[in-house]
Order: structure tokens, then C-alpha cells, then sequence
């Protein structure tokens, strides 16, 4: 499909009626404003006009995940990617939500989505790192490979902003695959 081919985020909602895990942190804008980027301008497609912004507000963090499997002693990390790889900033996120009338209220959250980087190493999310399921995931010296999330795995989240000797990090968040209900 043209979208795989292109690396276009599949969706930002669909991971989240599989699992969601948030993590206990909470990191200010003001935390965040030493590692503000330089604004670019996104042309692939084009933001419609109440969705384009003219100022800064990406953020070079660092993002993690890796994948512990029920016989694994240790997690082994799969993708390493960056939040400066989204194309969507959290402010037209929040203004493409509630444009159509959805209220928004204090401590609301709201996910990002896939985050992919410019290289397979950066890819976002299992679907994109096996290919939709035609390579497998290799999980470290295990000798478990993925191809999809399976009953038991934690997935392991972290991320961080470096400083010049010093870090803002926003915890580990880590969230078990648990076996569906029996209907």
C-alpha cells in the first residue's frame, strides 16, 4: 500500500484500543523548551491552513522501546527513534481534535501515534519493523524473534531530552500483553 511505502503514520488512534500505558512522569513545557527545534515547514501534504504553524514546537527527545518476552531475562531494545520525527506537533494535534466541537478538559491526554525516524533503525512500531509480518524482530541473544506482540510481553517505553550535563527524562513506562477474556 502507497501509505506503507511512504512511511505515513497508519493512524494515531487505532494502537490505542490495544493497550495503553502511561507513565506516572510529568514533564513541563518548560522542562522542554532547552531542546526546542528549529521550525520546518510541512509540505507532504501540505497542513490545511488552520493546522500550519509558523513557530517552533518539535522537541529533540530521545525515544526507546524494547520488548521483554516471558522467557527473556532482560529486555531487548527494537526501535530508537526521536519526537522530532513528528509530522503532527502536539499543538495541531489538540487544535485537529477539537476543531469539529470535542470538548477537551483538564487532564485529558492524548497519544502521539507512531513516531518514525529516516531509517529502519527508527521505525516506530512492530508493524513497520517486521514489514507487516513478512521479516522478524530479532529479540537479542534470546533467540526469540517477533513478529507481533504476544501474550506475556512487556513493552518497555522511555525517553529522554540530553542537556549539556544533564538529562529531563520522563521514566520508564512498561505495559504486559495480557490474553484476551474468554467470552
Amino acid at each position: 500500500k502507497q501509505w506503507y511505502q511512504r512511511r505515513v503514520a497508519i493512524t494515531a488512534g487505532n494502537a490505542k484500543n490495544f493497550g495503553t500505558t502511561i507513565s506516572p512522569w510529568v514533564v513541563t513545557m518548560d522542562a522542554l523548551a532547552p531542546f526546542l527545534l528549529p521550525h520546518q515547514a510541512k509540505t507532504d501534504p501540505a497542513p490545511l491552513p488552520y493546522l500550519q504553524e509558523h513557530d517552533s514546537y518539535q522537541y529533540d527527545i530521545k525515544l526507546f522501546v524494547g520488548i521483554q518476552g516471558e522467557n527473556m531475562t532482560k529486555p531487548e531494545i527494537v526501535t530508537k527513534s526521536n519526537f522530532k520525527y513528528m509530522y503532527w506537533s502536539p499543538r495541531q494535534q489538540l487544535v485537529h481534535h477539537s476543531v469539529t466541537g470535542c470538548n477537551m478538559s483538564p487532564g485529558d491526554l492524548l497519544g502521539s501515534g507512531t513516531i518514525s525516524g529516516t531509517t529502519d533503525e527508527e521505525l516506530g512500531c512492530l508493524l513497520e519493523l517486521c514489514w507487516k509480518g513478512t521479516r522478524e524482530v530479532k529479540l537479542g541473544e534470546s533467540g526469540e524473534v517477533r513478529k507481533f506482540l504476544k501474550n506475556g510481553d512487556d513493552v518497555i517505553v522511555t525517553g529522554y531530552a540530553q542537556g549539556m550535563g544533564y538529562r529531563v527524562g520522563f521514566g520508564e513506562c512498561t505495559g504486559k500483553v495480557l490474553p484476551a477474556n474468554e467470552l
